[in-house]
Protein backbone atom coordinates (compact mmCIF):
# COMPACT_ATOMS: atom_id res chain seq x y z
CA UNK A 1 0.00 0.00 0.00
CA UNK A 2 1.66 3.20 -1.14
CA UNK A 3 2.07 6.61 1.39
CA UNK A 4 -0.02 9.27 1.01
CA UNK A 5 1.21 12.00 -1.16
CA UNK A 6 2.08 14.90 0.86
CA UNK A 7 -0.28 17.42 0.59
CA UNK A 8 0.06 20.26 -1.43
CA UNK A 9 1.48 23.54 -0.53
CA UNK A 10 -1.38 26.36 -0.02
CA UNK A 11 -1.55 28.59 -2.70
CA UNK A 12 -1.39 32.38 -1.83
CA UNK A 13 -4.05 34.61 -2.16
CA UNK A 14 -3.19 37.55 -4.88
CA UNK A 15 -3.36 40.73 -3.64
CA UNK A 16 -5.48 42.87 -5.38
CA UNK A 17 -4.16 46.11 -7.04
CA UNK A 18 -5.65 48.98 -8.87
CA UNK A 19 -3.61 48.25 -12.24
CA UNK A 20 -2.61 51.60 -11.66
CA UNK A 21 -0.48 54.05 -9.61
CA UNK A 22 -3.47 56.55 -8.44
CA UNK A 23 -1.44 59.02 -7.00
CA UNK A 24 0.24 60.02 -10.92
CA UNK A 25 -2.70 60.09 -12.89
CA UNK A 26 -3.45 63.21 -15.00
CA UNK A 27 -6.00 65.70 -12.97
CA UNK A 28 -8.54 67.12 -14.74
CA UNK A 29 -10.89 69.95 -14.83
CA UNK A 30 -13.46 70.07 -12.17
CA UNK A 31 -17.10 69.37 -13.70
CA UNK A 32 -18.82 72.37 -12.19
CA UNK A 33 -18.08 74.86 -9.76
CA UNK A 34 -18.92 73.86 -6.17
CA UNK A 35 -17.98 75.94 -2.96
CA UNK A 36 -16.61 74.91 0.75
CA UNK A 37 -19.45 74.38 2.80
CA UNK A 38 -20.14 77.39 4.93
CA UNK A 39 -18.74 77.13 8.28
CA UNK A 40 -22.31 76.45 10.27
CA UNK A 41 -22.65 73.86 8.15
CA UNK A 42 -19.41 72.08 9.38
CA UNK A 43 -21.43 72.11 13.08
CA UNK A 44 -22.56 68.73 14.85
CA UNK A 45 -26.01 70.00 15.36
CA UNK A 46 -26.51 71.14 11.50
CA UNK A 47 -25.45 67.71 10.17
CA UNK A 48 -27.76 66.23 13.12
CA UNK A 49 -30.37 68.20 11.41
CA UNK A 50 -29.50 67.60 7.57
CA UNK A 51 -29.70 63.95 8.60
CA UNK A 52 -33.54 63.73 10.48
CA UNK A 53 -35.16 65.62 7.76
CA UNK A 54 -36.32 64.70 4.22
CA UNK A 55 -33.36 66.56 2.05
CA UNK A 56 -33.38 66.23 -1.60
CA UNK A 57 -29.86 65.63 -2.53
CA UNK A 58 -28.05 63.67 -5.49
CA UNK A 59 -25.21 61.59 -5.92
CA UNK A 60 -21.91 62.18 -6.79
CA UNK A 61 -22.50 62.28 -10.43
CA UNK A 62 -19.46 60.68 -11.52
CA UNK A 63 -20.07 57.93 -10.03
CA UNK A 64 -24.15 57.76 -10.28
CA UNK A 65 -23.92 54.66 -11.81
CA UNK A 66 -22.31 52.78 -8.37
CA UNK A 67 -24.94 54.21 -6.44
CA UNK A 68 -27.92 52.18 -8.47
CA UNK A 69 -27.32 48.89 -7.80
CA UNK A 70 -29.97 46.20 -8.98
CA UNK A 71 -30.79 43.44 -7.26
CA UNK A 72 -29.21 41.10 -9.79
CA UNK A 73 -26.10 42.87 -8.83
CA UNK A 74 -26.59 42.64 -5.22
CA UNK A 75 -26.39 38.90 -5.54
CA UNK A 76 -23.05 39.38 -7.27
CA UNK A 77 -21.24 41.25 -4.78
CA UNK A 78 -19.47 40.99 -1.66
CA UNK A 79 -22.13 42.83 1.24
CA UNK A 80 -19.89 45.38 3.20
CA UNK A 81 -20.28 48.54 5.66
CA UNK A 82 -18.40 51.04 6.77
CA UNK A 83 -18.58 53.69 9.49
CA UNK A 84 -17.87 57.39 8.71
CA UNK A 85 -16.60 58.11 12.33
CA UNK A 86 -16.15 61.76 13.25
CA UNK A 87 -15.25 63.35 16.54
CA UNK A 88 -15.11 66.75 17.92
CA UNK A 89 -11.96 68.46 18.94
CA UNK A 90 -11.10 71.87 20.13
CA UNK A 91 -10.77 73.09 16.18
CA UNK A 92 -14.01 71.72 15.12
CA UNK A 93 -14.95 68.34 13.54
CA UNK A 94 -12.46 65.80 12.17
CA UNK A 95 -13.05 62.26 10.56
CA UNK A 96 -11.06 59.29 11.47
CA UNK A 97 -9.58 57.15 8.71
CA UNK A 98 -7.38 54.10 8.59
CA UNK A 99 -4.44 53.20 6.43
CA UNK A 100 -4.75 49.57 5.99
CA UNK A 101 -2.30 46.99 6.50
CA UNK A 102 0.22 46.22 3.51
CA UNK A 103 -0.21 43.09 3.43
CA UNK A 104 -4.21 42.57 3.14
CA UNK A 105 -5.70 41.04 -0.13
CA UNK A 106 -8.12 44.00 -0.84
CA UNK A 107 -7.27 47.48 -0.75
CA UNK A 108 -3.61 47.12 1.00
CA UNK A 109 -1.97 50.12 2.16
CA UNK A 110 -4.74 52.42 1.05
CA UNK A 111 -6.58 54.51 2.87
CA UNK A 112 -9.99 53.70 4.11
CA UNK A 113 -13.10 53.93 6.40
CA UNK A 114 -13.48 50.73 9.32
CA UNK A 115 -15.18 48.78 7.92
CA UNK A 116 -15.71 45.14 6.14
CA UNK A 117 -17.68 42.55 4.86
CA UNK A 118 -21.52 41.82 6.54
CA UNK A 119 -21.64 38.48 8.30
CA UNK A 120 -24.46 36.33 8.91
CA UNK A 121 -24.06 37.37 12.35
CA UNK A 122 -24.75 40.59 11.89
CA UNK A 123 -28.06 41.87 12.48
CA UNK A 124 -27.71 44.82 9.61
CA UNK A 125 -25.29 47.10 7.90
CA UNK A 126 -24.84 49.43 11.51
CA UNK A 127 -23.98 46.05 13.07
CA UNK A 128 -21.53 45.18 10.91
CA UNK A 129 -19.79 48.81 10.71
CA UNK A 130 -20.25 49.05 14.42
CA UNK A 131 -18.21 45.30 14.89
CA UNK A 132 -15.66 45.99 11.79
CA UNK A 133 -14.47 49.41 13.84
CA UNK A 134 -14.37 47.88 17.14
CA UNK A 135 -12.01 45.14 15.57
CA UNK A 136 -10.23 47.46 13.48
CA UNK A 137 -9.56 50.73 15.72
CA UNK A 138 -10.88 49.29 19.23
CA UNK A 139 -13.61 51.90 19.33
CA UNK A 140 -16.42 49.79 21.19
CA UNK A 141 -19.74 50.35 19.83
CA UNK A 142 -21.01 52.51 22.79
CA UNK A 143 -19.00 55.26 22.07
CA UNK A 144 -20.34 55.83 18.65
CA UNK A 145 -23.74 57.53 18.08
CA UNK A 146 -25.40 56.84 14.76
CA UNK A 147 -26.24 60.02 12.68
CA UNK A 148 -27.56 58.51 9.82
CA UNK A 149 -26.86 56.54 6.37
CA UNK A 150 -26.02 56.43 2.90
CA UNK A 151 -26.40 55.00 -0.38
CA UNK A 152 -24.48 51.72 -0.92
CA UNK A 153 -21.41 52.31 -3.49
CA UNK A 154 -20.41 49.36 -5.85
CA UNK A 155 -16.82 49.69 -5.63
CA UNK A 156 -14.61 48.65 -8.91
CA UNK A 157 -13.19 45.30 -6.90
CA UNK A 158 -16.96 43.82 -6.00
CA UNK A 159 -18.11 45.06 -2.73
CA UNK A 160 -21.61 47.18 -2.13
CA UNK A 161 -20.40 49.21 0.60
CA UNK A 162 -23.23 50.69 2.92
CA UNK A 163 -21.79 54.04 4.82
CA UNK A 164 -22.96 54.88 8.17
CA UNK A 165 -22.42 58.19 9.44
CA UNK A 166 -21.74 58.87 13.45
CA UNK A 167 -20.22 60.46 16.05
CA UNK A 168 -17.68 59.06 18.72
CA UNK A 169 -18.53 60.32 22.09
CA UNK A 170 -15.07 61.23 23.91
CA UNK A 171 -13.85 58.53 26.35
CA UNK A 172 -12.28 55.90 23.30
CA UNK A 173 -9.13 54.74 22.90
CA UNK A 174 -7.74 53.96 19.34
CA UNK A 175 -6.29 50.17 19.61
CA UNK A 176 -5.63 49.81 15.69
CA UNK A 177 -5.62 45.79 15.07
CA UNK A 178 -2.46 45.46 13.29
CA UNK A 179 -3.08 42.91 11.34
CA UNK A 180 -5.50 44.91 9.36
CA UNK A 181 -4.92 48.39 10.36
CA UNK A 182 -0.77 50.19 9.67
CA UNK A 183 -2.23 53.11 11.08
CA UNK A 184 -4.99 55.57 11.80
CA UNK A 185 -5.58 59.52 11.35
CA UNK A 186 -7.77 62.31 11.50
CA UNK A 187 -8.79 64.73 8.83
CA UNK A 188 -10.63 67.90 9.54
CA UNK A 189 -14.28 67.78 8.24
CA UNK A 190 -13.40 71.34 7.04
CA UNK A 191 -10.99 70.71 4.66
CA UNK A 192 -12.69 67.91 2.91
CA UNK A 193 -16.12 69.36 2.50
CA UNK A 194 -14.20 72.48 0.58
CA UNK A 195 -14.11 70.57 -3.47
CA UNK A 196 -11.17 72.58 -4.14
CA UNK A 197 -9.33 70.01 -2.37
CA UNK A 198 -10.78 67.42 -4.19
CA UNK A 199 -9.06 66.25 -7.04
CA UNK A 200 -11.06 64.18 -10.42
CA UNK A 201 -8.57 61.92 -11.96
CA UNK A 202 -8.55 59.94 -14.92
CA UNK A 203 -6.42 56.74 -15.55
CA UNK A 204 -6.02 53.86 -17.87
CA UNK A 205 -6.18 50.71 -17.49
CA UNK A 206 -3.75 48.22 -18.59
CA UNK A 207 -6.35 46.50 -20.10
CA UNK A 208 -8.30 49.44 -22.43
CA UNK A 209 -10.74 51.86 -20.80
CA UNK A 210 -10.68 54.56 -18.49
CA UNK A 211 -11.09 54.89 -14.75
CA UNK A 212 -12.35 58.22 -13.16
CA UNK A 213 -11.41 58.56 -9.55
CA UNK A 214 -10.97 61.76 -7.20
CA UNK A 215 -8.86 62.21 -4.56
CA UNK A 216 -8.23 64.30 -1.68
CA UNK A 217 -4.86 64.18 -0.60
CA UNK A 218 -3.86 65.38 3.12
CA UNK A 219 -0.21 65.64 4.26
CA UNK A 220 1.24 61.97 3.37
CA UNK A 221 -2.06 60.44 3.06
CA UNK A 222 -3.41 60.33 -0.33
CA UNK A 223 -7.59 59.41 0.05
CA UNK A 224 -9.15 58.56 -2.86
CA UNK A 225 -11.19 56.11 -5.09
CA UNK A 226 -14.41 55.06 -3.02
CA UNK A 227 -13.51 56.12 0.31
CA UNK A 228 -13.40 60.29 -1.08
CA UNK A 229 -16.28 59.01 -3.17
CA UNK A 230 -18.19 58.55 -0.10
CA UNK A 231 -16.73 61.76 1.08
CA UNK A 232 -18.00 63.73 -2.09
CA UNK A 233 -21.43 62.25 -1.14
CA UNK A 234 -21.38 63.88 2.44
CA UNK A 235 -20.41 67.10 0.22
CA UNK A 236 -23.30 67.25 -1.70
CA UNK A 237 -25.88 66.10 1.34
CA UNK A 238 -24.76 68.48 3.44
CA UNK A 239 -24.66 71.54 0.90
CA UNK A 240 -28.23 70.38 -0.06
CA UNK A 241 -29.49 70.06 3.21
CA UNK A 242 -27.56 73.92 4.10
CA UNK A 243 -29.35 75.28 1.08
CA UNK A 244 -32.77 74.10 2.56
CA UNK A 245 -32.69 74.98 5.77
CA UNK A 246 -31.28 78.91 5.18
CA UNK A 247 -34.10 78.75 1.95
CA UNK A 248 -31.48 79.48 -0.54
Amino acid sequence: MSENPPPLPARKRKIITPGFDPQIQPVLPPLSALGPLPEQALHLDFIKAAFSQPVQWDVEPVFSDAFRIDADALSQVVQAAVLMPLVQRDSGLNVIFTRRAAHLYDHAGQVSFPGGRIEVTDANALAAALRETHEEIGVEPHFVQTIGTHPCFLTATGFSMEPVIGLVQPGFVFKPDATEVAEVFEVPLAFLMDPANHRLHRAELPGGGQRLYYSMPWGQYFIWGATAALVRNLYHHLAAAHKLMSGR
